[in-house]
């Protein structure tokens, strides 16, 4: 007899036993460490399966799968059409639900599927909240390329609103989705909350060109120091040294202070450690090797702020032209 009520999960690793080791494997190898612990523990826990439920399971995954192509086809406007005149209205609500409460279908489902140009032309005359609210919930490439194309007097504006956003209610979220893209229906699941902030707003601003860059912070310095401050201290991390050329890493050493590069190579990623130690030469690796071994246990608090003034002294750099970093749009552009 079938149980009266699964979870998620329980379903999950139920589908997974019913599609076979090998298919099994391929799903995990798609999944976070996490939800992979998770699932094993769920299907170790799975004692027998009856076919009623087994096959239920499987519909329901199937009546998923054909929804979410659907939605990529159309939007979730479309799915639903298609679902109700298949289903009936019950039917493909509960569809909808199930797959917007589980892989939680984003808002602005239309622009992330649209060129950037066609987003750009599509809300360059909305205001600039409005526009905030679109640009955060893009991949941060294609935002980018949108923020570096609208007016300048705009700009620093609307990435002070992205920085500031707090979360947004699903009602609020409708009400642009309705006004900006028709086809979208209000079926966007209600535990959804849109949120910018400042991470975002940084991820934005590394994808845009220098120019723009300044300009937005210079802008925004005006209007709120603060605000621009922080920006700045998160627009290049000491784990981006690695995406540096040897010559920009070569030219950092010999600005920073030995004692700071230590204390951060210390706790590092191998990968940081190999990128410093190539631009050096073999005497001083094996001097930084044996003064960071007699350093000892260190404190997270001394390495981030020894990370930090080797960040400010990177930007120091790059703003009086000594290094390049590149942010992408027209960077690699040489004149």
């Amino acid at each position: 007899m079938a149980r009266t009520q699964l979870s998620g999960r329980q379903k999950a690793a139920i589908l997974l036993i019913s599609l076979g080791t090998e298919t099994s494997a391929e799903v995990f190898k798609h999944l976070k460490e996490e939800e992979i612990e998770q699932l094993t523990l769920e299907i170790a826990n799975v004692r027998k399966v009856n076919n009623v439920e087994k096959e239920n399971i499987m519909n329901e995954f199937h009546q998923i799968c054909v929804a979410q192509d659907y939605i990529s086809q159309g939007g979730i406007g479309y799915a639903k059409d298609i679902l109700e005149k298949a289903l009936g209205h019950q039917k493909a609500v509960d569809i909808l639900h199930r797959l917007t409460s589980t892989l939680q279908v984003r808002p602005f489902d239309f622009a992330r599927k649209a060129e950037p140009a066609q987003i750009l032309n599509f809300i360059h005359n909305e205001n600039s909240q409005t526009i905030a609210l679109v640009l955060s919930h893009l991949d941060y490439e294609k935002a980018s390329v949108i923020l570096s194309s609208l007016p300048q007097e705009k700009q620093a504006d609307i990435a002070r609103r992205i920085a500031t956003m707090q979360s947004t209610t699903p009602e609020v979220i409708r009400q642009v989705e309705r006004i900006l893209e028709q086809k979208l229906s209000a079926t966007v699941s209600e535990d959804y909350t849109s949120s910018g902030g400042i991470d975002v707003i940084v991820q934005i601003l590394n994808g845009v060109d220098r120019a723009t860059e300044r300009t937005i912070l210079e802008s925004m310095e005006i209007q709120d120091p603060n605000l621009s401050e922080e920006i700045k201290k998160r627009m290049f991390v000491f784990e981006d040294i690695v995406n540096l050329d040897n010559r920009s890493i070569q030219r950092i050493i010999r600005d920073l202070d030995n004692h700071d590069l230590q204390l951060s190579l210390k706790v590092s990623s191998e990968e940081v450690r190999d990128v410093i130690f190539k631009n050096m030469s073999s005497r001083m690796v094996e001097t930084y090797k044996e003064e960071m071994e007699f350093m000892g246990p260190v404190r997270l608090r001394d390495v981030e702020e020894a990370q930090t003034r080797i960040v400010s002294v990177i930007r120091r750099l790059e703003e009086t032209g000594d290094i390049i970093i590149s942010r992408g749009i027209g960077d690699d552009i040489i004149v």
